[in-house]
């Protein structure tokens, strides 16, 4: 059992549903994005996605892209977001880390290297978003077989015949993206979500939570009140890049959480 699947267990005995924040590694710096990351357990996060800079994130918004390209610009680099994990489990061998970006800086590094290195830092699962499920023998399947979870995407546009190949080597959740397009884009309506994680949920036991889109405690608690969690990722970043201080964003992060957990 990994942490997450601990941490989703936990929850579930409670009857709490999970909040998720995603932070760029490096963003704005080393130093400055590790305080943020080790106050996060503490501001109310049940599972951290942290950002794996990368020049061409197709996935993402201009607030995330912005992010990446801050850490990149400051010397963020794989291996220095392997020694902010490190780091933040000197103090936290609790908090679930999954490791959120694209398949070039894994593959540059070597697939079995960076398995190794990965586990030994204290990450526990990995969305890659740029890897289908045409090829999982490239990286789910190694880092399942290592112990490490591999959480798939679904999307609005993710049919019912798609759906089953979507969840085959899908573990620890299941992330639905709320919305059509790059981060930050739009934002997620509770009434159009609800029915379509009822759809994953009849096909898989794995939780089933929402990001994209989501950028208020009160967008947090709707879709907490149709899913089993909320990810807030650019609202958060936003915060970082108007140069809050640490204090602040975690500030605004536990009213996010606040809202999640409220349901």
């Amino acid at each position: 059992m990994t942490r997450i699947d601990a941490k989703f267990a936990a929850l579930k005995e409670q009857g709490k549903k999970a909040f998720v924040a995603y932070i760029m590694a490096g963003d704005p710096d080393f130093d400055a994005s590790l305080e943020i990351v080790k106050g996060l357990p503490g501001a109310g996060v049940d599972v951290i996605e942290l950002g794996l800079p990368f020049t061409d994130p197709m996935a993402d918004g201009p607030t995330i892209q912005a992010a990446g390209q801050r850490a990149l610009d400051g010397g963020m680099t794989l291996q220095r977001t392997l020694d902010l994990a490190r780091a933040f489990r000197e103090t936290d061998d609790t908090t679930p880390i999954v490791l959120m970006g694209y398949y070039n800086p894994i593959y540059s590094r070597g697939v079995d290297k960076f398995l190794v290195d990965a586990k030994e830092a204290g990450i526990d699962g990995l969305i890659v978003v740029d890897l289908p499920p045409e090829e999982d023998d490239e990286l789910c399947l190694p880092a399942q077989a290592a112990g490490l979870n591999f959480i798939r995407l679904a999307t609005p546009t993710t049919d019912d015949k798609r759906l089953p190949r979507v969840l085959q080597n899908t573990s620890g959740f299941v992330y639905y993206v709320s919305i059509t397009g790059i981060t930050g884009a739009a934002e997620a309506e509770a009434t159009n979500v609800g029915p379509e994680v009822a759809r994953i949920k009849s096909a898989t036991d794995l939780p089933v939570i929402v990001g994209f889109g989501i950028n208020t405690p009160e967008k947090s608690r709707a879709i907490a009140t149709v899913a089993d969690g909320a990810v807030v990722g650019s609202a958060i970043v936003s915060q970082i890049a108007a140069g809050k201080p640490a204090a602040e964003v975690l500030d605004f992060v536990k009213t996010l959480a606040d809202g999640a957990h409220s349901v």
